[in-house]
């Protein structure tokens, strides 16, 4: 018997048919990949199956019997659980306090706060997360976010678990041990939907796989007899072909040069002398594991952290004391790392949101005043050129798909004029064919003379685009490589401080 069974589940928003009749069977002791496009609606599916939103029409049937969940309490006690791509936690509260909210160990009427710490270290050490347990959230960079929301899924021992792209922000290891996870809940009997953007994950960890393309079932498929061309067909209603990465050429002047950096964030991350150059058409991949500094670099980069030693130079301007206006002014791009909190306003429509850094000049400001045709015209056209889908610019960002979110934050950054961008995570949360197109328009940036200093958690993306790679390990670059010399395998071991001499000997 299927431990899990969706029949019909219909779903409409104004304008928007966001699931259509879909049908999906998971059967327990098996991880079934659901992949898509953004806005072809695995999210609004996944909702409806955790009580966050109600169906208009369908039926959830779990072991057999028919359920209606109205809240997300109601899934986690029928034996749902959810691991979110937009983390569901209490910011002033701790790692502890997250995991166990909702499910708490007491005593008496007390939380037992004794119970409730060793019960989360447990589960931290059996699955091989390492967390600060008493940190607030507020002051946890984004791949430690990720874990605690995992470690929160675990914590409630469900029946059926969902992962919303849980290895976004994992080394090549991590995600690994992530996937021995998901197999040893499989073999105990639990059902496991894996919703991903990497064909290479599905075909590493899932027995099946459902492909939705706007708000339908277009394929499901045993994965061992399907193919990653064949899926990323039916996904995109295309045929996807990624350029192999391009031979490198001797680079230009030197754009930016960081010489000594020093600079510390709320958490105790630091960064400890840092030194490198990005010169004009190149890309040069920072990797490194969440944590290490990659946070800091960026902010100090951007204009967002106080430096406490060293100097920044942008196009040989000194703009270390300088802020994030003036670095825009002296040719700055910034896709930041997190789209919600830094890179969009919600409430805004996306008129607004791609004119920020565009709205103190010409076209869209004259005689200090914005003008409203402009600011529409400029909106459609990156749109277009992007495919953000959103029904209207006039629309609200925040009512957005992540993924569109995010390929709209990119859009206002590769639509303007820079000499050098600074790139965290471009594609985090973003569908295979939306990655094509991003990674397109970084090539034909660096092909235009620009220089780019790409943050990624996607060694495949670093090892696709990059010249040369920057590995951080504890606030310090410990290696700088050309990208032809190291693997996968090399860069994660180097990622965990291994050294560049060790490296050699690393197998590969």
């Amino acid at each position: 018997m299927a431990a899990l069974e969706l029949r019909g589940i219909t779903k409409r928003f104004p304008g928007v048919l966001a699931n259509d009749g879909i049908s999906l069977t998971v059967p327990a002791g098996q991880v079934h990949a659901l992949i898509g496009e953004n806005g072809a609606g695995k999210s609004t599916l996944m909702s409806i199956l955790y009580g966050l939103l109600r169906p208009d029409a369908g039926h959830i049937l779990l072991d057999g019997a028919e359920r209606t969940f109205a809240s997300s309490q109601d899934a986690i006690r029928a034996g749902l659980g959810m691991v979110f791509q937009s983390f569901k936690l209490f910011e002033e509260h701790t790692v502890v306090e997250n995991v166990v909210f909702g499910a708490e160990p007491r005593r008496g009427w007390l939380l037992d706060r004794r119970r409730a710490r060793r019960e989360v270290a447990g589960i931290s050490r059996t699955f091989g997360f390492d967390l600060p347990l008493d940190a607030l959230v507020r002051d946890l960079p984004v791949g430690v976010r990720q874990r605690v929301e995992i470690v929160k899924a675990l914590y409630r021992r469900a029946e059926v678990l969902i992962l919303d792209e849980p290895t976004a922000v994992l080394t090549p290891q991590e995600a690994e041990a992530l996937f021995a996870v998901l197999r040893s809940l499989a073999a105990s009997g639990r059902s496991v939907i894996f919703i991903t953007h990497k064909l290479e994950e599905v075909m590493a960890v899932a027995d099946r796989v459902t492909v939705l393309r706007d708000g339908r079932v277009v394929a499901t498929h045993d994965v061992a007899r399907t193919s990653p061309r064949k899926i990323s067909a039916e996904m995109t209603g295309r045929e996807v072909t990624f350029a192999e990465r391009r031979a490198p050429r001797a680079p230009g002047r030197v754009v930016l040069e960081v010489s000594g950096l020093r600079a510390a964030a709320g958490d105790g991350t630091r960064l400890d002398g840092v030194s490198f150059q990005v010169r004009a058409g190149e890309i040069a991949g920072i990797a490194g594991v969440a944590g290490n500094g990659q946070d800091v670099l960026a902010a100090a980069l951007a204009g967002h952290a106080a430096v406490t030693g060293g100097t920044v130079t942008l196009l040989g301007h000194d703009v270390t004391r300088a802020g994030n206006a003036a670095r825009r002014a002296a040719g700055l791009g910034h896709i930041p790392e997190d789209r919600n909190r830094d890179g969009t306003a919600a409430q805004g429509d996306a008129i607004v949101n791609l004119a920020i850094g565009y709205h103190r000049e010409p076209p869209l400001l004259r005689s200090g005043r914005l003008r409203s045709r402009e600011l529409r015209a400029h909106a459609e056209r990156l749109i277009g050129r992007f495919g953000v889908r959103i029904a209207s610019p006039g629309t609200a960002v925040g009512t957005l798909s992540g993924g569109n979110a995010q390929k709209l934050v990119v859009a206002r950054e590769l639509g303007r004029p820079t000499d050098f961008l600074l790139a965290e995570q471009p594609t985090r949360g973003v569908d295979i064919g939306s990655i094509e197109a991003i990674h397109a328009e970084l090539d034909a940036y660096r092909a235009r003379g620009g220089a780019v200093l790409l943050i990624s958690s996607e060694l495949s993306e670093i090892r696709n685009l990059c010249d040369r790679v920057l590995v951080m390990f504890e606030g310090r670059l410990t290696a700088d490589l050309r990208t032809d010399d190291v693997t996968d395998t090399g860069l994660g071991l180097l990622m965990t401080g291994l050294s560049a001499d060790d490296h050699q000997g690393a197998p590969s």
